[in-house]
């Protein structure tokens, strides 16, 4: 099973606990473990003739994708869904949420302190070049190289002296050595419980990418152009922002695919139930505002399954020092904790999960959903159920009062307090569902209004949230997890990714603590965590930098013409053994 490497990195990390973001609904941005069944959405014995070669299918996608064609370098769920289709790691995640060898088989040391992989032999890159140690060591490489301005450095940091390399103070990464073409040893600077989750495992093709220094490389011909993988199907041609197109690579590691391609293709949401119907897709992830309609189309065979992902409202705290590589939670406006609660207390999440997610989710209150083991009971946090007048009494309390007689409360300093709101178009009721978030707080007394007077598409509406845009000061975005629960990558001071901007030197320690060893041997290490981030969570709900808004679940809709899809909390799986019966 090859690894949803989603915000994979979002992070392999979530390693990024990451990364992020899916599309149409209220994606963002790049998870856990044990609720899950293994599920397959279509029975490969589907037909007594069994799995035919041959024929393509469409898969589907409601936002226009960047087309940065490498996992050490993208950043959402637009070019990760492509990826799935090209590109594989020395590890994956089986439909138990656990970590497994792919390209590699490895070892860890008695003092879990050096790590060997030991490469398949025979693999190739799409352009015919045979896999090596090299290649994974260039990634590694790539990412702690201080001109590399992607989110990954989280999951290198842990190698001894990746960070001297970054800093520039350094000429190469002491704990890396490539013992030969199939061999590689990693050593990190403490034990960690997770570290095979954590590091990254995605190589990168030395040999393509030439010259280009790791500044280059994400803009390069090689990532936007002509892009080459170690998975199933290759990029045959790309129509920016619109279509790609992928065939069956014939020397495939884990044997030739039954398809002859894929044709990843980019649809106006609104429309995803009349080309699921007309059989112009073939799968996606059913848009939820319509899956009263998808759900009962006689052509199509669904799956909703948990899903690794939530739906959140941010408060923007500061922003990124880049220089300094840590969030400065500077900015004032948001810094009452009375005032998010309150804001959190004002809408009716169950409300909106039945009436814009046609029941497809249900209301959270941290960041990790119900299919994790790390997840805290709701007896033991604040659940912060729809209580409008609480919220109103809240307000009073922090002295957010209306003065002027306006309707819409002042700061307690008896200045004008308005909030700007950034949500994402891309759904038939984008519009709808950001107008009633807005009307929700209005309804408390709070002067809200959508940042700009409009919807921001997905691409413009991450980038103006990465570079720290000044108008930006509330939003709603999404993250797809990784299967540990690790949330590092998003949640440290340190994150690029930690795009709430929110400092917290507590909330810093237990992270860190999450992914030591106890100090007794004795005490079991899944329950040692489980208690650490049973902590975080309580931390984090009460301190609340973000309004966790919903946990998802996914409605897969795929053609009963196409067969053989492994269906998961994480996504799907098992690309090379789709088929088509007709």
């Amino acid at each position: 099973m090859k690894k949803s490497l989603w915000l994979f990195s979002l992070m392999l990390v979530l390693a990024l606990f990451l990364a992020a973001c899916g599309g149409g609904d209220d994606a963002s941005a790049p998870a856990d473990d044990n609720n899950t069944e293994e599920t397959d959405s279509n029975d490969t014995e589907a037909t007594t003739e069994g799995p035919k070669e041959g024929g393509t299918v469409t898969y589907g996608f409601t936002q226009p994708f960047k087309g940065v064609l490498s996992y050490a370098y993208y950043e959402g769920a637009d070019d990760s869904e492509i990826l799935q289709f090209m590109q594989e790691g020395l590890t994956a995640t089986d439909v138990n949420l656990q970590t497994v060898p792919n390209l590699a088989d490895w070892e860890l040391s008695e003092d879990k302190l050096t790590l060997t992989f030991k490469l398949k032999q025979g693999v190739k890159w799409h352009d015919g070049e045979e896999l090596t140690a090299e290649d994974m060591e260039y990634a590694w490489y790539l990412i702690a190289d201080p001109t590399y301005e992607g989110a990954r450095f989280a999951n290198v940091a842990m190698i001894e002296g990746a960070a001297e390399y970054q800093a520039g103070e350094a000429d190469t990464i002491a704990g890396i050595t490539v013992v030969d073409d199939y061999t590689i040893e990693v050593k990190v600077t403490e034990p960690s419980v997770n570290l095979v989750d954590n590091i990254w495992t995605v190589p990168e093709p030395k040999h393509y990418y030439g010259d280009l220094s790791s500044k280059e490389v994400p803009d390069s011909d090689q990532v936007r152009v002509n892009p080459i993988g170690l998975g199933p199907f290759k990029v045959k041609n790309i129509v920016p922002g619109e279509m790609v197109e992928l065939e069956r690579y014939d020397d495939y590691w884990n044997g030739k695919p039954l398809l002859d391609g894929v044709v990843y293709k980019v649809i106006d949401g609104a429309l995803a139930s009349g080309l699921l119907e007309s059989g112009e897709i073939d799968i996606i992830t059913a848009p939820s505002d319509q899956w009263e309609i998808i759900k009962d189309l006689p052509n199509l065979e669904n799956e909703v399954v948990d899903a690794l992902s939530y739906s959140y409202i941010a408060f923007d705290m500061g922003y990124y020092d880049t220089e300094n590589n840590v969030v400065v939670s500077d900015n004032p406006k948001f810094q009452n904790k009375t005032l998010r609660h309150a804001m959190a207390y004002a809408i009716n999440r169950q409300e909106f999960v039945d009436s814009f997610r046609n029941g497809l989710g249900k209301p959270l209150n941290v960041p990790f959903p119900s299919v994790s083991w790390a997840k805290i009971p709701d007896d033991q946090i604040n659940t912060y159920d729809y209580d409008p007048e609480k919220a109103k009494e809240l307000l009073d309390e922090a002295g957010y009062v209306d003065v002027d007689g306006d309707g819409f409360r002042e700061d307690p300093e008896g200045n004008k307090f308005t909030i700007n709101f950034d949500a994402m178009s891309g759904a038939e009721t984008s519009e709808i569902r950001a107008q009633y978030v807005l009307q929700a707080w209005q309804g408390v007394g709070l002067d809200a209004q959508l940042n700009g007077g409009a919807l921001k598409d997905f691409n413009l509406f991450y980038d103006t949230i990465e570079a720290d845009d000044p108008s930006v000061e509330t939003f709603h975005g999404a993250w797809g997890l990784a299967t540990d629960p690790d949330p590092s990558g998003i949640w440290l001071s340190t994150d690029k990714w930690n795009m709430w901007r929110w400092y917290n030197e507590e909330s810093d320690e237990l992270i860190k603590a999450g992914v030591q060893f106890p100090e007794d041997p004795n005490k079991d290490v899944l329950e040692h965590r489980k208690e650490i981030y049973y902590e975080w969570q309580k931390l984090v709900n009460e301190e609340l930098p973000v309004i966790f808004f919903e946990q998802r679940e996914d409605a897969w809709a795929i053609n009963k013409r196409l067969k053989g899809v492994t269906v998961t909390p994480f996504g799907v799986l098992d690309f090379e053994k789709w088929y088509v019966t007709e």
